[in-house]
Order: C-alpha cells, then sequence, then structure tokens
C-alpha cells in the first residue's frame, strides 16, 4: 500500500488548526492547555499572549485568579523547560518526564554532585521548600549547609531536577512579577498521596492530537524522552501513516483534522518559545525557509515572532513608557509581505497591544530588518 505524502504546506495547515492558531477556539483556558499538553513559559507572562493567540474571549484577569487558585502551575516538563500546565496533569506529566529531568542534570552539573546521595538531598530540599518557599539561589545555599564544599548552583539544579518543584504565585499572575520561588508540587496542590506517572501512551496520543501529523524523532525532541519508537509501534495499528515530503514517517490520529493547504491562515502574534515552533525536531512546517533560524530562535534570548499566511515571517516587540500610559507595537518583517498581509498584522497586532497595555495610546510601527 503506497503512504500518502503530505506537503508542507498541508502540515502547516494541520499543525494550525492542532494549535487552535487556524481559528481561534472556544475551549476554556484549562481545557486548551490540556489539549497543548501545557504551555512552554520560560518567561512568565507568556501564556497570557499564547492563550489570547488561541482563544476567543480570552480573559486575563479571570485566567491569572485561576492560576492563584492553583488550578495551574508553572513546573518543569517537556526538554526540562518550564511549562504551564493544569493541576490535574502537572504530576501525572512530571512522572513520566521525570527521567529527562535527570537527564539534564547529568549531562550539565553531573561532575559537581558526585558522591553526593540525590536521594537523601531530595528529601533534604523537600523538607526546606515545603516550609517556606526558596529561590533555587536561596535553596542551593541551605543545602550547602548540609554538603559544605559543593556548588550552590549544582545543589539547587539537583533539588530541581529530583523534585517536582513549582513556581509560586505572584509569579505568573496577570501583570504581576515575583521572584522565583519554589516549593514542590505535592505540598502546592495538597496531594497527600502518590499520584502515578502518565503512560508513555497516553503521552504520544495527546501529543499527536495537540502537534500532529509527526514522526518519532519529532515527540522525542518535543518531549526529551527517549525510546519512543517503540511506544509508536505499539500504537501503530491505531494510526494513520503518512510521510513528509523528505521521506519522514509521519503518524496521526484517524480522526484528527488535516485541513487542505489553500485554507486561509490568519495574521498570529507568538510569545517567546511557543509551542507552535518548538513542537517538531524539523520546523519547516512553521518557519518561513526564507527566514534564518537564530533571527526567530536564539537559544535563550527571547524573540516573539508573528506569522504571515501560516508561516513565521517576523518578529514583534511591545515598547510601554514607565507608567504605562502609551504602548507601540513594533513589527518587523522578515521577509517581504504584501500590503493586505501587512494591513492583517496591523488589525491583530492593535487587538494585542490593546490587550497588552489598555487603555493606554497605541501606535503600531514597522521596523525593517536592518540585516534583512
Amino acid at each position: 500500500m503506497s503512504v500518502r505524502t503530505l506537503s508542507e504546506r498541508e502540515l502547516n495547515r494541520a499543525t494550525l488548526d492542532r494549535q487552535l492558531l487556524l481559528r481561534r477556539s472556544e475551549m476554556d483556558a484549562a481545557q486548551a492547555v490540556e489539549h497543548l499538553v501545557g504551555l512552554q513559559t520560560q518567561i512568565p507572562p507568556n501564556h497570557y499572549v499564547a492563550l489570547w493567540s488561541r482563544l476567543t474571549d480570552f480573559d486575563p484577569q479571570g485566567f491569572s485568579q485561576r492560576f492563584q487558585d492553583r488550578e495551574f502551575v508553572r513546573i518543569s516538563l517537556q526538554r526540562s523547560t518550564i511549562h504551564t500546565v493544569t493541576a490535574r496533569d502537572c504530576l501525572p506529566l512530571r512522572g513520566l518526564l521525570q527521567p529527562v529531568q535527570e537527564r539534564s542534570l547529568k549531562g550539565a552539573f553531573g561532575k559537581r554532585l558526585q558522591g553526593i546521595d540525590l536521594a537523601e538531598l531530595a528529601q533534604c530540599a523537600r523538607e526546606s521548600a515545603e516550609q517556606e518557599p526558596y529561590t533555587l539561589n536561596d535553596l542551593g545555599k541551605l543545602l550547602a549547609e548540609s554538603y559544605p564544599g559543593h556548588d550552590v548552583q549544582a545543589l539547587a539544579a539537583a533539588a530541581r531536577n529530583n523534585l517536582a518543584l513549582v513556581q509560586v504565585t505572584p509569579r505568573g499572575l496577570w501583570q504581576q512579577g515575583g521572584q522565583a520561588k519554589h516549593t514542590t508540587a505535592e505540598h502546592w496542590l495538597g496531594n497527600a498521596k502518590a499520584v502515578p506517572a502518565m503512560q508513555a501512551e497516553e503521552l504520544v496520543l495527546r501529543y499527536l492530537t495537540a502537534f500532529g501529523p509527526a514522526s518519532v524523532m519529532d515527540a522525542q525532541s518535543w518531549s526529551g524522552l527517549t525510546g519512543l519508537r517503540e511506544v509508536f509501534e505499539k500504537l501503530r495499528a491505531d494510526l494513520v501513516v503518512f510521510q513528509s515530503e523528505s521521506g519522514t514517517e509521519l503518524f496521526d490520529l484517524p480522526d484528527a483534522p488535516r485541513p487542505g493547504e489553500d485554507v486561509p491562515a490568519p495574521a498570529r502574534f507568538l510569545p517567546d518559545y511557543d509551542n507552535v515552533f518548538i513542537g517538531h525536531k524539523e520546523r519547516g512546517r512553521i518557519n518561513d525557509p526564507r527566514v534564518p533560524k537564530e533571527k526567530v530562535f536564539a537559544g535563550n534570548t527571547p524573540i516573539s515572532t508573528f506569522t504571515v499566511d501560516g508561516w513565521i515571517r517576523g518578529v514583534w516587540k511591545v515598547e510601554t513608557d514607565r507608567k504605562r500610559t502609551t504602548g507601540t507595537m513594533n513589527l518587523t518583517p522578515l521577509v517581504a509581505v504584501t500590503k493586505a498581509q501587512r494591513a492583517d498584522l496591523e488589525s491583530e497586532g492593535a487587538g494585542l497591544l490593546e490587550f497588552l497595555v489598555p487603555g493606554a495610546d497605541h501606535d503600531v510601527r514597522w521596523i525593517e530588518d536592518e540585516n534583512g
């Protein structure tokens, strides 16, 4: 039986649809966050822009209150990076992804932690963090009292990667700041009993729901897990199989939406490190091939992007005065955009500006790429 080849444009439209970016969804915020298997949010306010771009009538104050009420948390999960997830998903996901945290710790701090019983250290850190939330630096200093001569940063990382530490509020609340202080998810969420880890099969099916069609390597790159080929093979009979233009095998759910490549895709504004950009090993399905990767993804440098016709084709930044009486949306196209596309971006950008700086004097400006 021949395998159908999906064009990059078909993959683009399918991904946008799954990511709630082809049209705004009527989903509740919790439904959306669970559908997307979390939102990557190294930058605390990122979940607000991510959800504004995906949901109709998104209420940031309401989401913030629910975050305050511990319906959502921010915790290290996929790829050992901070994600916003629901309380319901938090511990099951962390249990499954714990090997990712451990591998990351060995790679970054393994030599500096030699001779330490990590289980003992984790218990020591748990007792401290459950009495009072700490920044990682302060937690590391506290642990150094029990582990003299060891690097404070490495001790803190060992606590972070061996415990399910969440960042407590006010960090992550709407237009509020706050240090990144941590306590355990079990303590924050009131889970006295052990919570079973999510099964890998469930994670793969949920990944395909939000990111498919996708390859084994896509799922591994997104999650940080290894050995998922065996999981995909176990599920193969219940999946449909395609291939990319380069011949890579792609899996998907039989009834999942795969819109035609001619379906219109409106302009969308994405926060730094948005799911849609880092959900696959190969980013050709979302990043315009004319845009150099380093201009839209520069490691630890936050870069907010916008899409035109479904593809990342520029970057955006909002500037305000100190009193937030003025707000300017700066748009920098990285490839040529038409007059109609500019109008679409200006309209969407003005809406985002009103969302981020309500009631201020607003301006949308075009800034040409100096290195373009």
